[in-house]
């Protein structure tokens, strides 16, 4: 990973987590709304539900006490809703020094600083050995990641024999058969999104499928949850026009506002077919 972009990313987090934790809670992902996306949920539980169900749709066989890591942890979300649900230890690693602050304290306070720590680490370059996790959680982290073959060969070396993996991430529409390349008007849209979030770039789930396969993985599974969560992001339009929103942005900084103006810039990529949102999951 490029020192200018781990800098990107860390900066933008830095400056941006405060004031998603004040607007919009500790969950930094996307909510689930049902098979259709027509679910009626607050937008907190579509979020809590997207965690479930992805352990469902995993077929996660936990074992007792699991060792697990949540890979681009944020403020500590689902790392802490896994401690408790599976009643194991889980490791968060993020690149933002304030997001692992944040979340060891948030640790703290739910009473759990003896199964959750947080540290800064780069997920090309993960700090613990080989066979170390039990499950490896990354949710909506691979997009982040300027080397994707380098990102999973890390999940897959860290994974216990047995161990499973379940990510879940932004991608783009396929691009095999019939749909054929991205288009110029695509590409200029990815690339907006890509300015805005500190992303590199994004690949399909197809793309993704390859990687997995190629590093070894086993009993891969994988899905498209785009129609299911594609409502968050107007969700979070609607609930970001508020004097306590405004003002956050404004202390957060010039970044921060420049990506809660370009919110529209997801929703409208569901909506176009363009942005999908990818599962896989496989074990070891």
């Amino acid at each position: 990973m490029s020192n200018d972009l781990y800098q990107q990313i860390q900066q933008f987090y830095d400056a941006s987590s405060g004031l998603w934790e004040n607007i919009w809670g500790e969950h930094m992902h996307h909510g689930y709304y049902g098979v259709d996306g027509k679910k009626q949920l607050d937008r907190r539980q579509a979020q809590i539900d997207l965690i479930e169900e992805l352990l469902n749709w995993s077929a996660y066989n936990s074992p007792e006490h699991p060792k697990m890591i949540d890979i681009g942890c944020g403020i500590g979300g689902s790392s802490l809703y896994l401690a408790e649900k599976l009643h194991g230890e889980v490791v968060g690693i993020t690149l933002s020094p304030v997001q692992a602050n944040r979340a060891q304290e948030r640790a703290a306070a739910a009473g759990l600083s003896d199964k959750a720590t947080f540290q800064v680490a780069n997920a090309l370059n993960i700090p613990y050995p080989d066979h170390t996790f039990d499950l490896v959680w990354t949710l909506e982290s691979g997009e982040h990641m300027p080397d994707k073959d380098q990102f999973l060969q890390e999940c897959y070396r860290v994974l216990k024999p047995g161990g499973r993996m379940i990510l879940a991430t932004w991608c783009h529409r396929s691009t095999e058969g019939q749909a054929g390349a991205l288009t110029l008007a695509e590409t200029k849209h990815l690339q907006k999104i890509y300015d805005v979030y500190c992303l590199p770039y994004v690949i399909s789930l197809p793309d993704y499928e390859e990687i997995v396969t190629k590093c070894g993985f086993q009993e891969m599974r994988s899905a498209d949850w785009s129609v299911a969560v594609a409502p968050f992001w107007d969700v979070v339009i609607d609930s970001s026009i508020t004097p306590q929103a405004i003002l956050g942005l404004f202390k957060a900084g010039w970044k921060t506002i420049q990506a809660a103006l370009s919110l529209k810039l997801m929703s409208q990529g569901y909506e176009r077919g363009l942005i999908k949102f990818g599962l896989i999951t496989a074990t070891k």
